[in-house]
């Protein structure tokens, strides 16, 4: 790693991205899909909440300190279902900005993925 990347840390990397990026004390992560495709799109959004809150504490952040999400359905009929499970999960009084939109996933068992970037904790 050349000298110009060490104020960048990755985290669970592969050859072909990361899981999450941290830089200046913002957290990016990688679009989080579900690890089961054989849900429904309320399983499907559980599992993907549960693996952003994980990468966030990892990167020394938290599911209150969301700047941003991007969220991604196959179908946005599904968007009342996925709202209740968000609901229940963001922190009151902490719902980030939000965009949600319709589109074809890579894999068609996925209904989901999410794109969270979040400020990390204060030293």
């Amino acid at each position: 790693m050349s000298d110009l990347h060490k104020d960048i840390t990755r985290i669970g990397m592969a050859a072909r991205y990361s899981e999450a990026a941290v830089f200046n004390g913002v957290v990016y992560l990688a679009g989080m899909v579900p690890e089961r495709g054989d849900t429904d799109i309320a399983g499907q959004t559980q599992d993907v909440l549960e693996q952003v809150q994980q990468r966030l504490l990892e990167a020394g952040s938290d599911k209150s300190r969301i700047l941003r999400a991007q969220i991604y359905l196959t179908d946005i009929r599904d968007i009342a279902a996925m709202n209740e499970v968000w609901d229940a999960w963001v922190v009151p009084g902490t719902a980030p900005p939000r965009a949600t939109v319709q589109a074809a996933l890579a894999n068609p068992a996925w209904r989901i993925e999410i794109v969270v970037t979040a400020a990390q904790n204060a030293a």
